[in-house]
């Protein structure tokens, strides 16, 4: 036992230092660690983040072409509410024929000293000059009831050629009815009034329909000076009717016939008195001058016929006679 005490008391042990068994809320033994060194560790980092974010970027992308390529490949309309069927309707409707001619409707926009600007869904505003606006002779296309808003069928007479804007008429349409209109009318056989507006040698022009004829002195029932029936009305009847050569004659002889067929004697008819003479007075019986002799006015002496009828005065009268052949 002493020499194992004596081998014991011969170690030498260090003295015991402040330790965690010593100190138990000590921090623990860190291990020494060598300086950092400066680098580009964190920078490649964050730039394989960055190109792996753009790669997934492109692949997403690239799928989405992929797929929208492989749609319009197989089924093109599919979701599609405007189909090719509403897309030719679409044209149908807005494309029309421009041909020298051709009928189309329009609304008016816009007027002015000129004419007016029609809307016919072209791809400019048509032109509507103002001796196209009417049949007859106008100085503005307000005076034809031509406003903006109206709307009409127009045809197309021609183009300009500094904007290859149409040009339109309603005169044109206006014509080829006021001939279909005299056809019908000579097919019928019925008397008209036409205002006389010119003279010339052979004859009277009168407008009838809005259209001149032309009515030889030949077939004019009274013998009068041609430049007393300016501006009076006659009864005519259709002779004849020639849209292609812009040909109407007209007769009053005719139409005189067939009132004076229709009125007998004895017939009870209302008259408007046309002139004063001192022998009596002169009365227009539907388109016929029949005379009123001074004698006929009245139960008492009339000796100033001027004191009892005035011209423009309406009368009911008696058919006595008839001095027509």
């Amino acid at each position: 036992m002493a020499s194992l005490a004596q081998q014991f008391t011969g170690l030498r042990c260090p003295p015991l230092s402040r330790s965690r068994l010593s100190d138990p809320f000590a921090p623990p033994h860190r291990r020494r660690q060598a300086p950092a060194r400066p680098g580009p560790s964190k920078t490649v980092v964050s730039a394989v983040a960055i190109s792996n974010a753009r790669t997934r970027d492109r692949n997403e992308l690239k799928h989405l072409f992929d797929d929208a390529y492989e749609r319009c490949r197989t089924t093109p309309m599919e979701g599609v509410a405007f189909t090719l069927e509403d897309f030719h309707t679409a044209l149908d409707k807005y494309d029309f024929n421009s041909e020298l001619g051709t009928k189309v409707k329009g609304t008016v926009f816009c007027t002015d000293g000129n004419g007016a600007l029609v809307d016919i869904t072209a791809k400019s505003s048509a032109l509507l000059p103002v001796q196209e606006a009417c049949i007859h002779r106008i100085k503005h296309v307000e005076e034809a009831g031509i406003v903006p808003g109206m709307k009409e069928e127009f045809v197309i007479i021609g183009e300009n050629e500094a904007d290859d804007s149409l040009i339109l008429s309603l005169r044109t349409i206006q014509y080829d009815l006021a001939w279909e209109r005299c056809r019908q009318l000579q097919a019928e056989d019925v008397v008209v009034k036409g205002k006389v507006v010119g003279a010339n040698k052979g004859g009277v022009v009168a407008v009838v329909e809005s259209l001149r004829g032309f009515v030889p002195f030949s077939q004019i029932s009274t013998k009068t000076i041609a430049e007393e029936l300016i501006e009076k009305e006659l009864p005519l009847k259709f002779v004849e009717v020639d849209e292609e050569q812009s040909r109407l004659v007209l007769s009053n002889r005719k139409a005189m016939a067939d009132s004076q067929a229709q009125l007998g004697i004895g017939s009870v008819v209302i008259g408007t008195v046309q002139s004063l003479k001192p022998y009596g007075a002169f009365i227009d019986i539907g388109g016929i001058n029949g005379l009123l002799h001074v004698s006929q006015i009245s139960h008492d002496r009339v000796s100033d016929i001027a004191t009892v009828l005035q011209p423009g005065d309406t009368l009911k009268v008696i058919c006595l006679i008839s001095l027509y052949s």
